[in-house]
């Protein structure tokens, strides 16, 4: 093999109600990507375990999950959809990963920090090794790009990390194997079986902010839920919480630097910028100077065009379970086979017996 070949990944977490931040920062992502790219789409169920054990209704809120994925566009007969649980070769390419991946890797983790808290010897060890998971979700089907927000860039960094460790060390049993890609590591020239993933962060708003809090990310934990936009919630809903959104008592600036220190007006200008597929210069362009009486129900009435159809779409979709589950059953099967394909030759280069 030549090269690697182009294939996106990516996936979302089962917990709680997905939000406006999820959409703008991942799904809406995933659906402009899969019109030029191969792509695989994972509800990241295992992931959602690391940092809460037990859960209500976990199955309820992965089939939530993969219908808002197919209510915003994913097609899932071109691509593959399904939930990381039904494949287990992503358990098992993670404690590989735990193998080739160093403690003091995971310790520099900012969202182990964040997560963890004061209280970081009471943390599950699965929230500790959770960026290995994530990389081997990646690499599973050696995914050469990865749509992510800002916040998850340090795990794809980590994701490269171990892919080169991995390389390095069985570079000359990939040689032998036949299996690998020649890749320029430094001045050095290694075989690589696993990609260097690239990460996607591209667009206005790749960090949406809480609608309350300007200097936080928008949540599905947090207590208020006028702090986001729920993918779930009905036109009224959404113009409601938009009206309600925290600003300060200045005009719009004419220019974008005038938005520094401003951390609620640039979180509101984002989301324009994103939802209308404009820059945030166009925006500030057309609104520089005008109160944020003008400004917000604009902005409310441009949400409800565009996430409203989601909304009841969604709706309709998670009704039926039956088709979400064969989806999802379909999604794995596909992924599986891919998946096996990978284990076999990483299970010859580390030397593990097989049948």
């Amino acid at each position: 093999m030549s090269s690697f070949k182009p294939l996106v990944f990516s996936g979302v977490q089962p917990t709680g109600n997905l939000h406006l931040g999820n959409y703008l920062g991942a799904i809406r992502k995933f659906v402009a990507l899969q019109n030029e790219h191969d792509c695989i789409y994972c509800v990241v169920d295992m992931h959602s375990i690391t940092a809460q054990l037990v859960h209500e209704d976990l199955a309820s809120q992965t089939r939530s999950i993969t219908a808002a994925y197919l209510a915003a566009g994913i097609d899932p007969t071109k691509h593959i959809v399904f939930n990381q649980s039904r494949v287990m070769q992503h358990a098992e390419l993670a404690w590989i990963f735990n193998c080739v991946a160093r403690i003091g890797w995971m310790n520099r983790m900012t969202q182990f920090k964040d997560k963890a808290g004061k209280d970081r010897e009471n943390a599950s060890l699965g929230l500790l090794a959770y960026p290995s998971l994530m990389a081997a979700d990646i690499l599973l089907y050696r995914a050469t790009h990865v749509p992510v927000g800002d916040d998850q860039k340090q795990h794809i960094e980590l994701t490269r990390d171990i892919a080169m460790k991995f390389n390095n060390d069985f570079s000359h049993r990939i040689a032998d194997l036949g299996i690998g890609v020649e890749l320029m590591m430094g001045e050095e020239k290694v075989n690589g079986f696993f990609p260097l993933t690239e990460p996607m962060i591209e667009g206005p708003a790749t960090r949406v902010m809480s609608l309350r809090d300007g200097s936080k990310k928008m949540s599905k934990s947090d207590p208020s839920d006028l702090s986001r936009i729920n993918l779930t919630d009905d036109a009224d809903t959404i113009s409601k919480k938009i009206r309600k959104a925290r600003t300060d008592p200045e005009a719009l600036p004419s220019e974008l630097a005038g938005l520094k220190d401003r951390p609620e007006a640039d979180n509101l200008i984002g989301i324009y910028a994103a939802l209308s597929d404009q820059t945030r210069e166009a925006v500030i362009a057309e609104y520089g100077g005008q109160q944020f009486s003008v400004f917000k129900p604009a902005l409310a009435d441009l949400a409800v065009e565009k996430l409203a159809p989601i909304a009841s779409e969604m709706r309709r979709i998670q009704a039926d379970t039956a088709y979400v589950d064969a989806v999802l059953k379909d999604g794995g099967e596909r992924a599986r086979t891919i998946a096996e394909g990978t284990m076999k030759q990483v299970r010859q280069i580390i030397g593990f017996l097989q049948d």
